[in-house]
C-alpha cells in the first residue's frame, strides 16, 4: 500500500487532474458552466427580468433604501452521485510493490475521465435539446424547406437573427454562443446566404470564427461528440440542433444569471486513495464526480429544431 507521505503526493496532484480535465471535443460546459455547491440537494436559482427592469433608484433623506433581490427558487435539485475505477496493472511497472508513480496514476483518472465527461456531455445535450422546456417563442421546429440544407428557400441568417432577437425580449440582452452539431456545420458551410457574406474575406472559407461574424454572435462552439449503443452504433449527441444562448464569460456562483449550469459538489470530480487488490494485481484509482445540469434560464437560451434532415 502507498504510505502516507505518497498519499501526500499522489492524491492531491490527481485530484488536480481531475478537476482541470476538458475533453477538447465536448462543449456541454460551454452552455452548463460547472459552479460549486455545498450541499448535495438544494433549490434551483432560477432567473427572470428582474435584473432588466428599470428602477427608480432615487432616495429621500431618511427613506429606507429599495431592496432587489435576483434569481429565485424555483423547484429543486439533487446531485448525482457518479463513481468509476481506473486500473493499472503491475505488469505496467516494474516494482509491483511500490504505487505507480504520477504519470501512470494520471493515465488512470484521464480514461475514467473521459468516459464521466462523455456521460456529462450527454445529459447536457438532452437538456439543451429539449423542446418541452423552451417557451413558445423561444424554439422554432424547422421543417420542409425552412431547413438548412434546403440551398434554395432556407435563411440561416434570418433565423438565428430572429432567435437572438427573442432572448434580447426576454432578457435585455444578446445571447454570446451558439452550438451547431458538426451535422448542421456541414450542410452550413456550403449554404449560399453564407458563402455569399464571406466571398470578400481573407480567406473565403466558412469556419467557427467567421461564423461567429456572420451571426453576430461571441461564441460558436460546434457539437462533434459521438457515442456507441450497445450495438455499436454512432450517435451524435448534439443531433441535428442549434442551441443559442446567453452564458456568463466567467461563471463562479449559481446567483449568476445563465441558460444553463452544471451544479457540482465542492471540490469535485476528486480521486480517492489508490488501493492495491491482489485478486486481479493490480492498483485501482477511485473517482467521484456529484454533479447535475440544469437549465437555470430558458428564457436566455433559443432552440433552432432539426436545422437539416
Amino acid at each position: 500500500m502507498p504510505n502516507s507521505a505518497q498519499r501526500r503526493v499522489i492524491d492531491p496532484i490527481l485530484s488536480n487532474v481531475v478537476l482541470g480535465y476538458k475533453h477538447p471535443d465536448h462543449i456541454g460546459m460551454e452552455l452548463f458552466p460547472r459552479v460549486p455547491v455545498e450541499t448535495s440537494g438544494g433549490k434551483i436559482i432560477q432567473f427572470n427580468k428582474d435584473g432588466f427592469r428599470l428602477y427608480n433608484t432615487a432616495r429621500a433623506p431618511g427613506t429606507a433604501t429599495k431592496r432587489v433581490q435576483f434569481g429565485y427558487a424555483a423547484g429543486s435539485y439533487g446531485l448525482t452521485n457518479h463513481a468509476l475505477e481506473g486500473v493499472v496493472p503491475i505488469e505496467h511497472q516494474r516494482e509491483a510493490e511500490i504505487v505507480p508513480g504520477i504519470d501512470l496514476g494520471t493515465g488512470a483518472v484521464n480514461g475514467v475521465m473521459r468516459i464521466e465527461s462523455l456521460v456529462i456531455e450527454k445529459e447536457q445535450a438532452d437538456l439543451a435539446r429539449d423542446a418541452t422546456k423552451y417557451d413558445a417563442n423561444h424554439k422554432n421546429i424547422l421543417a420542409g424547406t425552412d431547413r438548412w440544407d434546403d440551398y434554395v428557400n432556407s435563411d440561416p441568417i434570418a433565423d438565428v437573427t430572429a432567435a437572438r432577437e427573442a432572448i434580447r425580449s426576454s432578457t435585455g440582452t444578446y445571447p454570446n454562443v451558439i452550438e451547431i452539431p458538426s451535422l448542421v456545420l456541414s450542410k452550413l458551410k456550403n449554404h449560399p446566404s453564407i458563402i455569399e457574406k464571406i466571398k470578400y474575406s481573407e480567406r473565403g472559407i466558412v469556419t467557427a470564427e467567421i461564423l461567429a461574424a456572420v451571426f453576430e454572435i461571441d461564441k460558436v462552439i460546434i457539437g462533434k461528440a459521438i457515442a456507441f449503443d450497445d450495438a455499436d452504433a454512432p450517435i451524435d449527441i448534439w443531433g441535428k440542433d442549434v442551441v443559442l444562448a446567453y452564458v456568463p464569460t466567467v461563471a463562479s456562483t449559481i446567483q449568476e444569471p445563465s441558460f444553463g449550469y452544471t451544479y457540482t459538489m465542492k471540490n469535485n470530480p476528486h480521486v480517492e486513495d489508490p488501493y492495491y487488490e491482489r485478486s486481479i494485481k493490480s492498483w485501482v484509482y477511485g473517482t467521484q464526480y456529484e454533479r447535475a445540469p440544469l437549465l437555470t434560464g430558458v428564457t436566455s437560451g433559443f432552440l433552432l429544431q432539426t436545422a437539416i434532415n
